[in-house]
Order: structure tokens, then sequence, then C-alpha cells
């Protein structure tokens, strides 16, 4: 497709990420022009703008009650690439009335690393209960629950795992959450070579936590009697 505005609308895995990373840290202002990313981490604004092909600056803003902490800020306008978003599912003010996006299937993985980049989490624990149990999350992240409905939907039609769905402590937000088999399903898709785009930090802690749990497995079978 032939360049449209200030971004070049054909479907990549690096677009796709960065429409991941649209739909949770960023946002459609209302004038139907101007778009917007918001992040604490630097390398997130730059890998949205690498994504893009942008030639905009990135800034720094303040964000919440803190006027001391900064966030790195990515601003433009562009008409046509607003008016697609809209119609793959993304609008003004949508963070509680999102729903289903629009990703070709073939992408949906970039899409979904973007997503968890901008929302997401993994933690991790040894279990105190038994020796050597080592467990981890993988967590999406949506103030909508039609939205976190949709991802698991998608999820399960392409990977076959379920997850479940919490809520956060003051309902403000929805969690869908694959524990650690469900995981080591999810993940390779995600980060499919050492290659794909994402959050550095994000990463390393997964590949910190896959040694660990490998190191905890061997552990506990060189205890299982013989």
């Amino acid at each position: 497709m032939r360049p449209l505005g200030k971004v070049t609308i054909k479907w990549s895995p690096q677009f796709a990420y960065a429409i991941g990373l649209l739909t949770t840290d960023g946002c459609l202002y209302k004038d139907g022009r101007h778009l917007n990313l918001t992040s604490k981490d630097e390398e997130q604004a730059k890998n949205f703008i690498q994504c893009l092909g942008l030639t905009v600056k990135m800034g720094k803003k303040s964000r919440g009650y803190s006027q001391e902490k900064k966030y790195f800020n990515v601003q433009f306008g562009d008409v046509l690439f607003f008016r697609y978003m809209e119609k793959i599912g993304l609008s003004p003010a949508k963070s509680k009335i999102l729903g289903a996006i629009k990703i070709p299937r073939q992408y949906f993985f970039d899409f979904l690393r973007g997503h968890f980049d901008g929302d997401g989490t993994f933690y991790s624990y040894f279990d105190p209960r038994w020796k050597s149990s080592y467990m981890f999350y993988t967590v999406f992240i949506s103030a909508s629950q039609k939205h976190i409905d949709w991802l698991r939907t998608i999820i399960y039609s392409l990977v076959g795992i379920k997850g479940h769905i919490t809520k956060s402590g003051n309902n403000s937000t929805y969690h869908l959450k694959y524990a650690k088999a469900e995981s080591l399903q999810l993940l390779p898709k995600m980060y499919y070579n050492r290659r794909v785009i994402c959050l550095s930090r994000k990463r390393i802690k997964i590949e910190n936590a896959l040694k660990i749990n490998t190191d905890a497995d061997v552990e506990k079978q060189a205890d299982s009697p013989s």
C-alpha cells in the first residue's frame, strides 16, 4: 500500500507491535488527527517511533500527581492513520470501552508482545510449600472486560490455552493470567526469535525466569528417588 500521511499503513511484525503499544500506552485525541504514546521507558518510545517510521522528536512530560517523575512522550498528527486506527477498533477515550482489534492472524503475536510491553507484567516466585517449586505468570491488563475477553478468546484459538481472569484490588482493571505451564506455550509464540522488537527489560526478566525454572527442574530430578 502506498504511504499515507506520516505513517505507511502496511502490516508487518513492526507495525503490529506498534499497534499493540498504541492499544495500551497510547491514545487518540478527539480532534480526529493527533495520536500519542506515553511511556516510562525511553526504549519503548524509541521502538514506537522506529516501528511506525516516524520522524517526530520524543519529548518528556509529567504524569499524574508527581510533577518530578517524567515520562517519555511521542505525539504526532496523521488524519489517515488516525482513521485507520478507528477502523481496526481504537478510538478516543478507549480504555473502558475497548473491544476487539482487527489484527491479521499472522501478526497477532507481534501485536500481543506490544500489548504486553505496554500494559502487561511478568512475575515469578518459589512456592515455599514445595522444594524447588518455581512458579511464574504472564499477565495482560486492560480496563475493558470486553477487550480482555477478546484477547483470551484469540489466544485460546491460536494456542489452545485458557488462562484465567481476575480483577485488580480496586476493581479498576482486568488481568488475564497464564500460569507456568501455559506461559511455556505462549512465550515462545511472542518471542519467536532473538531479533523481534520488544522492551528488553521484560524479555531479560522472562529469560532469567526460564533459566531458573530449568535449573529448578534439574534439581528436582536430581532429588527424585531413582
